[in-house]
């Protein structure tokens, strides 16, 4: 998708869909309703996707000078996994000016007892994709080459029982608040 040039701005995971019900399927991304074609001549400055996945230099369009790239995506990346190893989004607040403060901060923590049996290799990769500077943070490539993606750093438990539950409690919790 960056190969060529596409910026999709609004990544999440229910715009992660199996493209079959295989065990090893392929994952397709959905809704393009927000993504740009990224080239020398553009420059995205339009504040838009997801409040809990939005990249900080998203938040701060407002100012007119700032613009921003595919490194957006690579952040909602981030925030994707973080969820899917623990089961709950690093950045939450009921209040959308306090959630945007704890984003551009990039202020966000590997809580006990949630994390602890995360792997370092694990946390390092999320921390990378979530840096606050966008010059600093990975790409798309330089992820995919992380040792926690391309070796055998991660650590043999199952966490999906766990990581369910979490799910399952955060999801009741936003519903009710609802």
């Amino acid at each position: 998708m960056h190969s060529r040039g596409v910026v999709h701005r609004d990544l999440k995971p229910e715009n992660l869909l199996y493209y079959s019900q295989e065990e090893d399927s392929k994952i397709m991304i959905s809704d393009f309703g927000l993504s740009q074609i990224e080239t020398n001549e553009t420059h995205m400055a339009t504040a838009c996707g997801t409040p809990g996945y939005v990249a900080p230099e998203v938040l701060c369009v407002q100012d007119g000078k700032t613009t921003y790239g595919k490194e957006v995506d690579c952040w909602a990346i981030g925030v994707i996994a973080y969820i899917l190893l623990c089961g709950y989004p690093p950045f939450y607040d009921e209040n959308d000016h306090e959630l945007f403060r704890q984003i551009r901060q990039a202020e966000y923590e590997f809580d006990s007892p949630y994390w602890d049996n995360i792997s370092d290799s694990a946390k390092d990769f999320i921390r990378h994709l979530m840096e606050k500077d966008p010059k600093k943070r990975y790409s798309c490539m330089q992820a995919l080459q992380h040792p926690w993606i391309a070796s055998n750093t991660a650590l043999d438990r199952d966490l999906h029982p766990f990581v369910s539950e979490q799910l399952r409690k955060n999801f009741i919790a936003v519903q009710r608040w609802k």
